[in-house]
């Protein structure tokens, strides 16, 4: 069974402008499904159960261009995602992100992975509309 997944998209913005709006937490409901709103350091998500509210932290580097997030749950489960901003001219970057199953029960990962891998999709080429659009 796989236990990741990595996607990458291409986005013809600068680097800079990239990782200012990714590493914003207060953007993640503009091109994210999971985030219905952010207020500081907590986050309103939706999950197949319903909304809950998380404790957000964002842990993000312009040096490296390194953007992860650390969401705690209200039963104390942590989850983490991760991902990086590279420039690869003046006007464009790459930003990858890597996923990891959700903290749940591991009778409950099959096809979790694979769900999230097509949101996951859906929500980069979003991304990619609002950054390439909002010049």
């Amino acid at each position: 069974m796989k236990t990741y997944d990595v996607q990458s998209v291409s986005l013809h913005v600068s680097r800079e402008q990239a990782f200012a709006f990714i590493s914003d937490a207060r953007c993640l409901p503009r091109w994210t499904s999971a985030f219905a709103a952010v207020d500081g350091k907590r986050a309103l998500m939706r999950t197949p159960a319903g909304e809950v509210l998380v404790d957000l932290e964002v842990h993000a580097s312009s040096d490296t261009g390194s953007i992860d997030w650390a969401m705690t749950f209200p039963d104390g489960t942590c989850a983490g995602a991760y991902s990086r901003v590279v420039e690869l001219g003046p006007d464009h970057c790459v930003y990858t992100f890597v996923l990891t199953p959700p903290p749940v029960a591991l009778e409950q990962l099959e096809g979790t992975l694979e769900v999230q891998s097509g949101i996951l999709a859906g929500e980069l080429r979003t991304l990619k509309d609002v950054l390439e659009h909002a010049r």
